[in-house]
Formats: C-alpha cells, structure tokens, sequence
C-alpha cells in the first residue's frame, strides 16, 4: 500500500481506536439505541475476535461488520435463514482474516436476506432491518444490514456479498458508498455460494478512502480460492479500457427513457451528470440495448447455480433438523421445506426446472450467450470512454410491504445492477443527492481492474457531496 493512502488510514484509525478505550462505553449505548431502530447486526460483540487482528497496521483498531453469509471464527454464519439457524463457523474467510491482520476488529455480524436473495433484507428469518433515514422503510438487500449499520454510524465500513447488486442497492438506499469489485479481484473463500459465478465480496462505507483502503487490503489471488485472480498494479496495454491508472477524462452515460425512473431518482440522476460537466468531464450519451435482457439472464443463470450450491443444506448433516419425516429422505424433504423461506424455495425451484435434461439448451445456455453478448457490448463502449454511469435503483428506499414495489417488480428493477455481476466488471454506488428526504445513488462501472478509476470519480464527487448523515447519527471518525 502507497504511503499516501496509510496516511489517510491512520487519520481515521486514531478517531475510531477510542472505541475500544474511553469511548467504549459511549458507543456501546450509541449501538443499543440504534440497534433497537434498525436491527441490523444479528450478532454483536466487540470483545469476541479482538485478540485475533494484529495490534498494528493500517486498520488498527477499527471496527467493522460482516454480512452474516461470510465465515468468521468465533460467530455463527446463518445466511440468514432458519435452516443454518445456530451453526457456527469453524475458520474464517480470506477477505476477513486480511482485515484482521490489518488490525480491524470484527465486532458482529450483519442481517441479510436469506443467503443474499432478495432486494430488501425482509427475507431474513430473523430479524427485519430497517433504513436509518426512515425506519418504516427498508435498508435494501441483500447486504441491507450491512448498509444500514454503516450509515447509522455503528462501524465505518462493513463487508457485504454482490451477486447482483447486493451491495451497490443498500449503498444508494442508505447514502453510503458500495463498492463491487472485479470478479475474482477478493477472495471467496468463506463466502456461502450463492451463485458462484456471479457472488463478489464487496464493501459498504461512508468514504472513498476507507472504501479504497479496505479493498486494497483484501485484493490478491488466494489458493484456497480458484478463481482468485492476482490483481495488475499497473497496466501497459495500449487503448482506453486496458488502463487502470485512474485517470477519468470521458464517461459513458445511460440514456433512460421517460417513466423509468421515479421522479426523485431522475432528478438525482440529473444532479450527477451536471455535477460532472461542471468538473469538466466529457459526457457521451449512450444506450444499452442488451440491458432488455440482463435480468431475466440473470435470474437464469443465478437461480441454476443456487439450486446447485444450496443442495448442500439437507437438514441431515448440520442445521436445522425437522422432527417430522421416518427416513433420511422424508427428513431431508421437511428440513428443506420448514427452513428455506419462500423466496430461496422460488429461486432454487426455478433454478432446478432450467438445468432439467431438454431445458439446459433453451433457458441456461442461451443465456450464457446472451451474457457473452452483454460484456462484448460493454467492452465495445470502453474502447471510448473511461466509466458507465447508470442509475442504481428506479426508487428510493420502499417501504416495508410496499404494494408499489412487490417481489417481483423488485427483480425486474434489479436491470442496472446486474449488469455489472454479468460482465465481471467493477462498480461502484456513489451517494448523489437527498431527494424528500432520502438518500439516492448513482453507479459507476469501469472495465475490469478499473478500480482506481471508480475511486477517483467518487473522490472528486465526494468533495461536491459526501455521504450525508441521517438525522440523529454520530460520525464517530470526527470525535
């Protein structure tokens, strides 16, 4: 790591290390009072894995949370759903123990829907989590516990799982930054599958520079994880999207036709892109046909790898076990079918009717095609230009419940996001605006490995609007 961006890590870390000497006190009765409106740890403890991170680095002392699909040592990793309800996890993640070793603190872990598969953490079975800006309305999902502990000031980052927009939803939701790096770039290794060629470790922070810090802690290929890649510090190929210098010069940005968007999200938007031309940047309107079908490839793929990666979970070997059923198979049947929630039976259901022999070629391949067709069109932008800015969500944060915005309408929304799971390629939700008292995001994508474009963009914007703070929050980084 550069000397500049320890410079910047230490400055947060002498705020933040009080929380583990004179400010404990304070911030623990912060956490309840909070944790009451909110609900968005499921476990809470900083005492458990102190001893674990080192006493010095570049992280020391910092807290944060991990969204409870992650493995870490000391904490039980439920995914959210009854059916791993008490299990506890035996070592931990890659992604995790490289922040421990950086000296951050893991003080608990985050609700989520159940095993990332929603779009408002209301699919937990345990808990609901509620957004810090308006607590009858949801924090997103799946990472939404995650979001929501960031942005009520609870810890300054928080690890979260994107498969398909997991952690950039709950970012734009609760006015924070979420970032979704390149596949392959962080470790899995401790991730619960969800799908497997999609899921990416991402980040959830209220800056640019502790976003960029704990990404550049966690990158690196890692044996235990196959398809890790080794991260290029520097890039020499010739042609626009082959730099990763950071330097952002043109963007790409989506035209949206009218009625796409609520009211309060299109002007977000539009608050961004003048905000960019005011900075100088060049702006080429652009359309993304292939967009038609992101979803609905999405789900294809996803859901067929789900019901692969979840047939693990049979009530027979560990988890929760039904008392009803006289053999292992009636056992397996009824564990399955009291602990998965509604939304994990749909997906693994519709996932298992496209991988059926005579299926595969008509739903599941076609759409491997079709994603194939999806990056080549992202590829072909980015020989001219440096970013793609897209909306993150049609909405602001929706309420619990909403008749507006039911399952359904939630997966097809997921259109912007998905996008960047399909592809491989990094995102990264940058707060835009309050709009009726709601935080709203816009993304970024950059091509793979241009991450360091992502953060210079939020950098330069940060300065124009940080993430805002709801009302009643403590910054603790500014004590």
């Amino acid at each position: 790591m550069q000397d500049k961006e320890k410079n910047i890590s230490n400055k947060t870390d002498n705020a933040w290390s009080n929380i583990f000497s004179g400010n404990s006190e304070a911030y623990l009765k912060y956490v309840d009072e909070w944790e009451d409106k909110i609900g968005s740890f499921l476990e809470f403890d900083i005492d458990r894995t102190k001893g674990i991170s080192s006493l010095e680095g570049p992280l020391s002392g910092i807290p944060f949370g991990v969204k409870d699909n992650f493995a870490v040592e000391g904490f039980d990793v439920t995914c959210g759903s009854k059916i791993l309800e008490g299990v506890a996890a035996p070592y931990t993640a890659t992604s995790v123990s490289k922040l421990q070793e950086a000296g951050a603190v893991v003080v608990g872990k985050t609700n989520l829907d159940a095993f990332g598969m929603g779009s408002s953490t209301d699919n937990s079975a345990f808990k609901l989590t509620n957004n810090p800006w308006d607590t009858e309305r949801v924090a997103g999902g799946s990472s939404g516990g995650s979001a929501a502990a960031v942005a009520a000031g609870l810890v300054p980052f928080a690890l979260g799982s994107d498969t398909g927009g997991s952690v950039r939803q709950p970012a734009s939701f609760c006015g924070v930054y979420g970032l979704k790096p390149t596949y392959g770039v962080v470790s899995r290794y401790g991730l619960t599958a969800y799908a497997s060629s999609l899921d990416v470790v991402g980040v959830v922070s209220n800056t640019v520079d502790m976003t960029k810090t704990v990404f550049d802690i966690m990158k690196g290929q890692d044996e235990k994880d196959n398809t890790s890649v080794q991260y290029p510090e520097a890039q020499f190929s010739e042609g626009r999207g082959n730099k990763n210098d950071g330097g952002v010069k043109r963007i790409a940005v989506l035209k949206i036709p009218a009625g796409s968007l609520s009211d309060d999200v299109e002007k977000s938007y539009l608050i961004s892109r003048e905000r960019l031309e005011k900075l100088g940047i060049e702006l080429v309107d652009i359309e993304l046909p292939s967009l038609e079908y992101v979803v609905p490839v999405y789900y294809t793929i996803a859901t067929a790898e789900a019901s692969a990666n979840l047939a693990r979970f049979n009530g027979l070997r560990y988890g929760y076990r039904s008392k009803n059923g006289n053999d292992p198979g009636e056992i397996m049947q009824t564990s399955r079918d009291e602990g998965f929630g509604d939304e994990v039976k749909l997906r693994v259901l519709l996932g298992t009717y496209v991988l059926r022999s005579g299926f595969q070629d008509q739903f599941y391949h076609k759409a491997q095609k079709i994603r194939t067709a999806i990056r080549n069109e992202f590829d072909k932008i980015f020989e001219s230009v440096d970013l793609v800015m897209m909306p993150v969500f049609p909405t602001a944060a929706f309420k619990h419940g909403s008749a507006d915005l039911d399952p359904f309408q939630q997966k097809v929304a997921d259109k912007y996001t998905c996008a960047a799971n399909l592809t491989g390629l990094p995102a990264l939700a940058v707060p835009s605006s309050i709009e009726n008292g709601l935080p709203v995001g816009v993304q970024f994508t950059a091509p793979a490995f241009g991450e360091e474009s992502l953060f210079n963009i939020a950098k330069v914007l940060e300065a124009e609007f940080p993430s805002p703070e709801a009302a009643g929050t403590k910054n603790w980084s500014k004590l």
